[in-house]
């Protein structure tokens, strides 16, 4: 869908966009908080939230070596900010296990346990419902697309 009118129409209310380029960049805003939104939904049943199932997938993905915690932080898609407090409440709730080396007592490597093992691994069918639910409009042309598209603006210094 392409807009040719000078005031593209991506707000409800309120003043239109002052360009094209404001009225993109507010839609992905807009677009991205309504999956994460709808994202988080998803995950409430099983007690997590955005943050923790990231960090559960990026560990799943880092395997047994584990990461730590500046890789991590390094490796999520929003920033965290205390990736320390995140970690120490995922520990708490058995999710994740965090080991001291010997060698250097400042480097510490956070590792999935069983359960949060078991527990992302769970939600995968779940996930992959709410991703297709959403983008089910759109073909796979058009969904490498907008990947595409999405990429190029973030190549953007």
């Amino acid at each position: 869908m392409s807009h040719t009118s000078s005031h593209p129409r991506v707000r409800p209310a309120g003043k239109p966009a002052t360009s094209l380029q404001h009225a993109a960049q507010l839609s992905v805003i807009r677009t991205g908080a309504m999956l994460q939104d709808d994202f988080e939904r998803m995950l409430a049943p099983y007690g997590l939230g955005g943050a923790q199932f990231n960090v559960l997938r990026i560990l799943r993905g880092a395997g047994t070596g584990g990461l730590c915690r500046n890789e991590l932080r390094d490796r999520m898609l929003t920033r965290m900010p205390d990736m320390t407090r995140l970690l120490d409440r995922m520990e708490r709730s058995g999710l994740v296990v965090r080991t001291r080396k010997d060698e250097d007592r400042r480097m510490v490597t956070t590792r999935l346990t069983r359960e949060g093992r078991q527990l992302i691994d769970s939600i995968d069918a779940d996930a992959a419902r709410e991703q297709k639910r959403r983008f089910r409009s759109l073909s796979d042309t058009q969904l490498h697309a907008l990947i595409d598209l999405l990429q190029a603006v973030q190549r953007q210094p």
